[in-house]
C-alpha cells in the first residue's frame, strides 16, 4: 500500500503544480524561473546527499544519475533565466538605427 499512497501523493502534487502554474501571468515568469532555480540547487544537495548515503552498486548508479540529472537541470534554468532576461534589455544596435 505504500507505493500507492506514493503514487497518489506525486499525482495530486503533478497536477496542483500544473494548475498553478498555468495560471502564473506572463510578467511574473521570469521572477518565477529564478525562484524555481533555487529548488534546483536544493534538489542537486539532496541527490548528493543520497548519493553519498549509497551502499550497493544499483543505488550508487541511480544515485550518479540523479546527480547528473538535477545538475542539469539547475544549470539549463539559469541559462533559461539569462535567454530570458536579455529580452528586456536594450541593444546598441536599435538605438542607434532610432537616430
Amino acid at each position: 500500500m505504500e507505493g500507492f499512497v506514493a503514487l497518489y501523493i506525486f499525482m495530486l502534487a503533478a497536477v496542483t503544480g500544473y494548475e498553478i502554474i498555468s495560471k502564473v501571468p506572463v510578467i511574473l515568469h521570469t521572477p518565477l524561473m529564478s525562484g524555481s532555480n533555487f529548488v534546483h540547487g536544493i534538489v542537486l544537495v539532496g541527490a548528493m546527499v543520497a548519493m553519498g548515503h549509497a551502499e550497493t552498486g544499483v543505488e550508487i548508479t541511480i544515485g550518479f544519475i540523479a546527480v547528473l540529472l538535477a545538475a542539469g537541470n539547475a544549470v539549463g534554468g539559469y541559462v533559461v533565466t539569462e535567454r530570458m532576461l536579455e529580452m528586456f534589455k536594450t541593444s546598441d544596435k536599435k538605438k542607434e538605427e532610432g537616430k
